[in-house]
C-alpha cells in the first residue's frame, strides 16, 4: 500500500489484535479492488440495458425528456461509457479517465433527473445516484490501484 502523507504525523492506529497488523496493507488493497471492480461491473447492465432498447429510445425518453440535447448524441456516449467504461473501471484500464467521465455522467443524472424528486430512493430521489456519483469520485481519486492493468502497464493518469 502506497502511503501519501499530507503532513499528518498521527501514528496508524495500533490493530486490536497485533498479530493481524502485518495483513492490513494487504486487505486495505484487496477491499479497495473488490469496491473498483464491483462497482465497474455493476454498471456493465445499465449500459447494456440502454443497448437492448436502442439509442433512439433512450434519447427520446430519458434525455430529450430533461432537456438534454443532443439527446441522440448524448445517448450513444452514455450506452457506451456504461458498458465500456464499466469494462474498464472493472479491470483498472484508464481508470482516472473513465472514472472522471461517469462522476460527470452521474452528478448529472443526480440534479436534472432525480434531485427534483427528493432525496429518497422510493421516491425516485437522488440517494441512490448521489452513492453512484461518490464511488467513482472516490475511483477517480485513487487510480486504478495495485491490482489494475494501469499499474501493470507502469503508466497511471
Amino acid at each position: 500500500m502506497s502511503m501519501i502523507t499530507s503532513g499528518d504525523t498521527t501514528p496508524e492506529p495500533r490493530p486490536i489484535i497485533p498479530a493481524l497488523g502485518r495483513y492490513y496493507a494487504f486487505t486495505s488493497d484487496l477491499a479497495y479492488l473488490i469496491v473498483r471492480v464491483t462497482a465497474g461491473l455493476w454498471l456493465i447492465p445499465h449500459g447494456w440495458g440502454k443497448w437492448s432498447v436502442g439509442a433512439q429510445a433512450v434519447a427520446a425518453n430519458v434525455l430529450a425528456r430533461r432537456g438534454i440535447e443532443p439527446a441522440l448524441f448524448w445517448a450513444y456516449v452514455l450506452m457506451i461509457l456504461e458498458t465500456l467504461g464499466g469494462v474498464m473501471i472493472a479491470i483498472g484500464l484508464f481508470t482516472r479517465p473513465v472514472a472522471l467521465l461517469l462522476f460527470i455522467e452521474f452528478l448529472v443524472i443526480v440534479f436534472k433527473a432525480h434531485l427534483p424528486a427528493g432525496w429518497s430512493p422510493s421516491t425516485g430521489g437522488a440517494e441512490f445516484v448521489a452513492m453512484w456519483c461518490l464511488i467513482f469520485l472516490a475511483i477517480l481519486l485513487r487510480g486504478g490501484g495495485p491490482w489494475s492493468v494501469d499499474r501493470k502497464l507502469g503508466r497511471e493518469v
